[in-house]
């Protein structure tokens, strides 16, 4: 937790640094690689996360020919990705309006080594080798932070561009620490056909939630980047930022929720108070980050940001709210997929769908896209609720 943490704030720092030094309109394209590497980091979490968790359930042999044949998939998929996404780099660069296409291109050589490393960093996660697990973070961040910042001081380049490079190479260093030792290209034993079959259902169900987690999470930023000019968008991106401190916060909770509930299933114990704990925690986290966005919006805007950006003030609260909302259903969405339950992945994803038609409907100012995001979270966390005290009411009844 102490290493999310300074990851966390490394990444908050690159984040605030980048938008001093460029600026509200050179931010806007700057954010919408951040976003784009969010983005991705939700497809990499369904590698990771399918490796932390059979890494719980699976020994020996079977271990071994899964974990090669994560690698494999991770490597191919990525390499999908990519080329799908450097050959429309330029439709991308005119519906996003950018400078140049080889930021997107840049960006997507990298794709293949981020996916790589997210199995790498499932494996460290499923064996709670949280030293290693944090290793790889610090390295990647560090090395973005540091590079990008040399890159913007040294090139006269198009920004845009460095931010990328910078990207991609972060994804090399985060590859360090390894948990390769051992993997053959040649599968010693093919996996059970009930492995085999345990291992794509929980895949699908945990690609389905991280796909509409990269639509709840980053369509706000690509939308107002589509209908909005470049000085709105960076001026939105900056709010973005701030706003979903919350999430990186909640997202420390995530990594170790899901082994402990896996664990406790496996030995036949009670999951529920485990779910209790972790949203108390991220509720009243996000309880405290809302209350002091609402108190010291401007402080708090101009101390990360500058003044060039205090026009944002009065909606850092309602974005933190929405952030908020969302982060408490995402702690309940994690432990259902834990359990291989798929409900919350179909609310979560009509749920996000529903968020772009609201964005997409009414964004005649900048207020109105934050509360269109509010009300559909607000929408989402009362389902998740709902949905689980309809499972532990049945529970009770079958007792």
């Amino acid at each position: 937790m102490g290493s999310v943490i300074v990851v966390n704030g490394g990444n908050y720092l690159y984040n605030l640094l980048l938008g001093r030094l460029l600026g509200p309109a050179a931010f806007a394209e700057a954010a919408l690689l951040i976003t784009l590497l969010l983005a991705v980091s939700f497809v990499g979490m369904t590698f990771q996360l399918t490796g932390a968790k059979f890494s719980i359930l699976f020994k020996g042999d079977q271990w071994e020919t899964f974990r090669t044949g994560m690698y494999k998939k991770a490597v191919l998929f990525g390499l999908l990705v990519a080329m799908v996404v450097i050959l429309f780099s330029g439709n991308m660069q005119r519906v996003f309006h950018t400078e140049s296409q080889w930021m997107f291109i840049i960006f997507a050589l990298g794709i293949p080594l981020y996916l790589f490393m997210s199995v790498n960093r499932g494996t460290f996660q499923g064996k709670q080798e949280f030293k290693n697990l944090s290793l790889t973070y610090q390295s990647e961040m560090w090395s973005r932070l540091l590079l990008t910042l040399v890159l913007l001081y040294l090139l006269p380049w198009e920004p845009g561009t460095l931010v990328a490079i910078g990207i991609f190479v972060s994804f090399l260093f985060g590859l360090f620490p390894s948990a390769t030792k051992g993997v053959s290209l040649k599968t010693v034993e093919p996996l059970k056909a009930s492995n085999t079959k345990q291992v794509s259902n929980f895949m699908l169900l945990t690609a389905g939630y991280e796909l509409t987690q990269i639509i709840i999470n980053n369509s706000d930023v690509l939308l107002v980047k589509h209908y909005f000019d470049a000085t709105n968008a960076g001026l939105y991106a900056s709010l973005a930022l701030i706003g979903r401190v919350v999430y990186f916060a909640a997202w420390m909770f995530v990594m170790l929720l899901l082994p402990k509930v896996v664990e406790k299933q496996k030995e036949g114990k009670a999951t529920a108070p485990v779910l209790l704990k972790y949203v108390s925690y991220v509720g009243g986290l996000s309880l405290c980050i809302v209350l002091v966005c609402s108190l010291f919006p401007e402080l708090i805007i101009t101390l990360m940001f500058g003044q060039d950006y205090v026009s944002m003030a009065g909606l850092l609260w309602q974005y933190a709210l929405a952030t908020s909302l969302f982060a408490v259903s995402n702690i309940f969405a994690y432990y259902f997929l834990s359990l291989d339950q798929y409900v919350p992945v179909v609310l979560s994803g009509l749920l996000g769908i529903s968020q772009i038609a609201l964005v997409a409907w009414f964004h005649d100012s900048l207020e109105t896209v934050v509360q269109m995001q509010i009300i559909a979270m607000l929408v989402l966390l009362t389902a998740q609720l709902g949905y689980f005290l309809t499972k532990k009411t049945k529970t009770l009844e079958n007792i």
